[in-house]
């Protein structure tokens, strides 16, 4: 066990459980008692410096296993995740108006999305557990990214999906050899469905809301954005959300980071959600507890009508001092476009959400024009080829005929 792990709170009743073995989740509130894993930050701040990092040549999440309550022995064997581009926007920036933008594009990691950094933690407290199985429900992206590293790590893995999962989140948990669990239902269906077969055949837990390491490898992307940027992060960080798991990391590694003394301030935190399901939304908006919401909306990695890890994620935007904001399925269409033709990035709808969720808060004031920006690009585009066929225009048969293509470009503006 790392041996920086002080114990376990659980973010329900607050109890602390000091043990360094691996829990799940609070034995006195069950299942909604997620935990938070605690460390000896004292005995974390001498190792941590910068100097630590300025001298680490290992360019992957893995750089930070320190703070992420793993054993260090496999982790050589692991594929290399995170350490994602950065990347400072010239062309958006000034299509909003923003004095500074940056682009943290996830959707780069070895299956396509964020979801590679829980995975990875995933997979190896698996083999710590001595594991014979690891096993999942996911809108699509936590599935194809288990599925991903439990292949590579030799592990069989069983994933549970909502009817809906996109054809290309399909086709990668299949191709890895995970066995394909396609539940004629929605999300919620598939996740019951994948804690009744965990617990009947022993399986080991990667569900996020259940897991509470799975945040542990979450964080490790504001860990990178933080570091990316010499350790002075922008005013707000912009993530688009579904169960609140990955909200929760971005706040828990900045915080972490404040707490080590290697950060200033904690950035805000605007939480965004689709029209179409955003409990969190509601739930902010008319200050009420969290209620069931339709799943309503083509961005199915953020498509959670209950989301599962509710208190982090209202608590990492109520703490960063940040806000909430939900956008309609066409300006998440539309984002994905702004965001192809601007900076050559191509993100899933769920992924691109935050950037919709930006220019929203950018005309309602939530944002000011004068504040530095960075939003989390989640998931590749094409995870989700068929919603990406929305935001373009079908292309044009063209005769082999110089004529015919000299008034095509004309029409084009291109000539």
């Amino acid at each position: 066990m790392n041996k920086y792990i002080r114990g376990y709170r659980c973010t329900v009743c607050g109890e602390f459980f000091e043990t360094k073995e691996a829990m799940m989740t609070c034995p006195h509130c069950g299942e909604k008692g997620i935990l938070d894993v605690e460390y000896d930050y004292d005995a974390l701040k001498q190792v941590l410096t910068k100097d630590y990092f300025k001298n680490n040549r290992d360019y992957s999440m893995w750089r930070y296993f320190p703070l992420m309550g793993i054993e260090e022995e496999n982790i050589h064997k692991m594929l290399r995740i995170g350490w994602t581009p950065l990347v400072k926007s010239y062309n958006l920036s000034k299509e909003l108006g923003l004095k500074e933008l940056y682009i943290k594009d996830d959707g780069l990691n070895p299956s396509g999305s964020s979801k590679d950094r829980a995975s990875g933690v995933a997979v190896l407290k698996a083999i710590e557990a001595g594991a014979k199985v690891i096993s999942c429900s996911s809108t699509g992206n936590a599935a194809s990214s288990c599925a991903c590293h439990a292949a590579h790590m030799g592990i069989p893995a069983v994933i549970f999906v909502p009817k809906r999962a996109p054809i290309g989140k399909l086709t990668q948990i299949s191709l890895y050899g995970a066995t394909l669990v396609v539940v004629d239902g929605d999300y919620k269906a598939a996740f019951r469905l994948s804690k009744e077969a965990i617990n009947k055949y022993g399986w080991y837990n990667r569900n996020a809301a259940i897991n509470p390491f799975m945040v542990e490898g979450k964080k490790t992307v504001s860990l990178e954005i933080a570091e990316q940027l010499n350790f002075k992060p922008t005013d707000w960080v912009v993530v688009s959300v579904g169960d609140g798991c990955t909200v929760g990391g971005v706040y828990k590694g900045f915080y972490e980071l404040h707490k080590l003394g290697l950060i200033e301030k904690v950035p805000k935190i605007l939480g965004v959600q689709s029209e179409g399901c955003e409990p969190f939304v509601k739930a902010s908006r008319e200050k009420s507890p969290l209620e069931e919401c339709e799943e309503n909306t083509l961005a199915d990695s953020i498509a959670v009508g209950i989301p599962r890890n509710p208190l982090k994620a209202l608590r990492a935007v109520e703490n960063s001092h940040g806000n909430w904001i939900s956008v309609p399925d066409t300006e998440i269409i539309n984002a994905m476009s702004l965001l192809g033709k601007t900076e050559g990035i191509f993100g899933e709808p769920a992924a691109v959400t935050s950037l919709a969720g930006l220019k929203k808060a950018l005309e309602k004031g939530i944002i000011s024009k004068d504040e530095s920006v960075t939003i989390i690009i989640t998931g590749n585009g094409l995870k989700d080829p068929n919603n990406a066929q929305k935001a373009i225009s079908k292309p044009e048969l063209m005769e082999p005929n110089i004529n015919k293509l000299d008034i095509y470009l004309k029409e084009k503006g291109v000539i």
